[in-house]
């Protein structure tokens, strides 16, 4: 899970916080006054979220979300009439509020940035084939399916274990499947 920095102007606002989320078991990375401190933090981290108010020691939330990592969201607490002057994918939270309000927030944050990172890194392990390379294992799968009664989930599951078993890629399992015809 991502992990949380705290950066508000009033670092006893900050230890409180951090005690409300401990107790839900949300362990606080980091507590910063700054907007430079956070920053630092979060350039340290994979993915998270900077709980903030408008206005920090060195600079606004606006500034802050600028210059934030790419996998970092913030959670601005706000007061009902600043509310409109959230920043651009900032995600306000009426402040004061509930402790179970707050908790879940941040719970929805982390839980949207870790299905995301996991999307993104199952879309970079899959392999893409060209077009010629999918037509050898389109072709390998229908001789599979003609020539030993298979489904075309099973075809490809043999190509694929096949692979593995050979240290071949599925592509070459392939080619060789129709190379040997008759045989498969």
């Amino acid at each position: 899970m991502g992990s949380v920095i705290l950066a508000l102007p009033k670092i006893e606002d900050s230890r409180r916080i951090s005690g409300y989320l401990q107790r839900y078991g949300i362990e606080p990375f980091a507590i910063c006054r700054a907007g430079a401190g956070a920053l630092s933090k979060a350039y340290q981290l994979e993915s998270g979220v900077i709980i903030c108010s408008h206005r920090l020691a060195d600079m606004s939330a606006e500034d802050l979300a600028g210059r934030l990592p790419e996998n970092f969201e913030i959670l601005l607490l706000t007061a009902r009439e600043m509310q409109d002057d959230c920043p651009s994918g900032a995600v306000p939270l009426l402040f004061p509020c509930k402790v179970s309000e707050l908790v879940r927030a941040v719970r929805t944050i982390l839980e949207r940035r870790d299905r995301r990172i996991r999307e993104e890194r199952a879309a970079n392990r899959k392999r893409r084939y060209t077009e010629t390379e999918q037509n050898y294992i389109n072709n390998a799968k229908a001789m599979l399916m003609q020539k030993r009664d298979m489904t075309e989930p099973e075809a490809f599951r043999y190509i694929q274990k096949t692979s593995m078993d050979t240290g071949r890629s599925m592509v070459e399992t392939a080619q060789m499947i129709l190379r040997l015809g008759m045989q498969f």
